[in-house]
């Protein structure tokens, strides 16, 4: 390779990196940043990491360093309970947030898989940090992303403490039907990252609850699936499902 192919090359990766030229960037970082703010956060992003399904983006007890904007992909975060079995404690997706857990105690308390191939952008907390205090846009949009964790954390806490099996289901599709719709896909057809058996540790079900669910919204006339095939034929009757109606 020339060496201006290697110059034009890494120009083209550095292009590809800047979050100014990510389109996903509305997801993940604020609105309303002018040419000079967001040369700072491009600056901000130190690397890219291509991760394999199965590799571990960090793992509990690890030092904190950096937050991580999903570029592509999908992860699960678990953590090891008392028993040894890996309990799930979230699923996360193209545009979203990961190491949040690691800020109060500049340790990670859980541990990051991703579900399939997939690519982060590395954000050093400390520069990012440094930037918030400089450009208040992000640092607002930054407690607002904090502020989002706390909710969903409610939310789960909710779904675990006050709903029955298939509503926990039933809410958990919808909102990963409304999360892909938020990303340009289709919020009716879409394939699931996760297994069943994780699904139910989310969930605190047992495998054979999880799929006896599914059998049932499938009979209902509520989904298709196929495998890992989701298809939502009738989204206004899982959310009667989970106002504890019949459907």
């Amino acid at each position: 390779m020339s060496t201006n192919d290697a110059t034009a090359r890494l120009a083209f990766e550095v292009v590809k990196t800047a979050c100014s030229n990510c389109n996903l960037r509305e997801l993940c970082l604020p609105i309303g940043l002018d040419a000079t703010e967001l040369r700072k956060l491009d600056e901000l992003v130190s690397t890219r990491r291509r991760l394999k399904r199965g590799d571990h983006l960090y793992r509990a007890g690890q030092s904190f360093e950096s937050i991580y904007a999903i570029r592509s992909g999908f992860f699960k975060t678990d953590v090891l309970i008392e028993d040894g079995r890996d309990q799930v404690t979230g699923f996360q997706m193209t545009g979203e947030l990961l190491g949040l857990d690691g800020i109060s105690s500049e340790v990670h308390t859980c541990n990051a898989i991703a579900l399939e191939d997939s690519e982060v952008c590395a954000i050093p907390f400390l520069h990012l940090e440094s930037l918030s205090r400089q450009i208040h846009t992000l640092q607002h949009h930054f407690h607002q992303v904090m502020s989002r964790e706390i909710v969903r954390d409610h939310g789960v806490m909710m779904l675990l403490g006050t709903m029955r099996a298939e509503e926990r289901l039933a809410a958990f599709l919808l909102n990963l039907s409304q999360r892909f719709k938020a990303r340009g896909y289709s919020p009716a057809e879409f394939n699931l990252r996760m297994s069943r058996d994780e699904i139910g540790s989310y969930l605190g079900l047992k495998l054979e609850t999880v799929s006896r669910a599914f059998s049932r919204f499938q009979d209902e006339g509520l989904l298709s699936v196929h495998q890992r095939k989701i298809r939502i034929l009738n989204t206004a009757g899982l959310k009667k499902l989970m106002s504890h109606q019949r459907v």
